[in-house]
């Protein structure tokens, strides 16, 4: 079971309150603004900025 796009519509992050994506591998979000890409695990986005990893461009 993926992400629901109901989730995905309402979610920004949590540091900037910018939009999430779903990452191409499907095992993320990421925040287009300031690049940090929060889990999902088990099916269950991890919005928490302790947990978020920042990718580069």
């Amino acid at each position: 079971m993926a992400v629901s796009q109901e989730l995905l519509d309402i979610l920004v992050c949590p540091a900037c309150k910018a939009p999430v994506k779903l990452t191409a591998d499907g095992q993320g979000l990421k925040c287009g603004q300031c690049r940090r890409v929060y889990p999902i695990k088990d099916d269950i986005p991890v919005m928490l900025v302790d947990e978020a990893k920042i990718e580069a461009e």
